[in-house]
């Protein structure tokens, strides 16, 4: 039981209230702890926000005159018969090419067959039935990572189809780039890294991204959103879980489905739906 002192005298475990204030003040020590490494935070900052996601795009694509129209994130690809995925960020520039752009701090989490599984899920939706081929625009898969997986000490690794023969492209217009977000130097892309990596906004080169984070780590009302979203993660997380448990549970077979949605805290609908989900 948690108890506290006051004058001396130790009082009962933490009233709602407090419980609340304190999970409040928890918030706010991880906030400051934030960097754009962090997707989480990353995908906040750049919600709906073109200037940000330009400039990113200009630096790791060595391309200045890269226009955003738009911009979205965490955005669900479904796939009805086999794994979805979320992508972190999902952009659209000027000449109507798609561009993911993920953040992996984990370096699994950056493997390649998972860039070519993002890249062949954004393939799949982007032509209507019946649309001939050619109309399939130009894509790009991005990695930043938070350390250099490729491991060849460089700042950027495209990646291009090519023929073997002549080394010459095939392309198709399909891309992936993996970014070092280790990489150091006095160059764009060694600053744009540089402010991946900082906790503080005083301390970052570029303005565009400092004016994100001062927003979302400094103002009361970019406080209040980031507040927020950490307690959708949390409440998704422990969904998550209780998803989990329930899957576990059917899998063994020997509870009925009103105890496994007793046991994991779900509406029996819902466990319903997962068991004809695993039947399926």
């Amino acid at each position: 039981m948690e108890l506290r002192k006051q004058k001396g005298k130790q009082v009962g475990k933490l009233t709602v209230t407090e419980q609340i204030d304190q999970k409040h003040q928890e918030d706010l020590q991880r906030l400051r702890g934030f960097r754009l490494l962090d997707d989480d935070f990353l995908t906040k900052c750049f919600e709906g926000d073109t200037a940000s996601i330009e400039l990113v795009l200009q630096i790791v694509l060595e391309k200045p005159d890269l226009k955003v129209l738009d911009v979205r994130t965490q955005v669900f690809v479904e796939n009805l018969l086999n794994r979805s995925v979320r992508l972190d960020i999902l952009a659209t520039d000027s000449t109507g090419a798609k561009l993911n752009v993920e953040v992996q701090r984990s370096d699994k989490g950056a493997g390649r067959k998972r860039a070519r599984y993002n890249s062949s899920m954004m393939d799949a939706n982007l032509l209507k039935k019946g649309e001939d081929f050619d109309k399939l625009p130009e894509t790009w898969v991005i990695f930043i990572t938070e350390n250099d997986v490729m491991g060849k000490g460089l700042p950027l690794y495209p990646i291009e189809r090519c023929f073997l023969g002549t080394g010459e492209r095939f392309e198709d217009g399909s891309h992936i780039l993996y970014v070092n977000g280790a990489y150091r130097g006095d160059t764009p892309i060694g600053k744009l890294m540089h402010d991946f990596s900082c906790t503080d906004a005083a301390d970052m080169y570029y303005g565009t991204l400092a004016d994100r984070v001062r927003f979302f780590k400094e103002s009361k009302e970019g406080i209040e959103i980031m507040c927020r979203a950490m307690e959708d993660m949390r409440n998704q997380t422990l969904k998550e879980g209780a998803i989990n448990s329930a899957k576990r549970m059917l899998a063994d077979g020997i509870l009925t489905l009103e105890k496994v949605a007793e046991y994991a805290g779900l509406p029996l609908d819902e466990v319903k739906k997962l068991k004809a989900e695993r039947t399926a």
